[in-house]
């Protein structure tokens, strides 16, 4: 499955979520590590929403730049 991911900059490294597994957020120094530790948590709260028999939601959210010239 293939999810949209959000990752923000903090002031000591980074957070990111999946908008469509809600509670699942994970928090890292760089951006690899956040992006590693994200793949990971995916992976565990899919496997525990299956063993709780939960049904898996199927990715809705979409991600995109919008480029927009700011007047100075």
């Amino acid at each position: 499955m293939r999810f949209a991911a959000v990752y923000e900059k903090t002031k000591t490294g980074w957070s990111a979520y999946i908008p469509d597994l809600p509670g699942l957020g994970v928090a890292g120094s760089t951006m690899r590590e956040t992006r590693k530790l994200l793949r990971e948590a995916v992976l565990l709260h899919v496997e525990d929403m299956r063993a709780t028999g939960q049904p898996i939601p199927k990715p809705r959210s979409q991600a995109d730049y919008l480029e927009v010239r700011l007047k100075a």
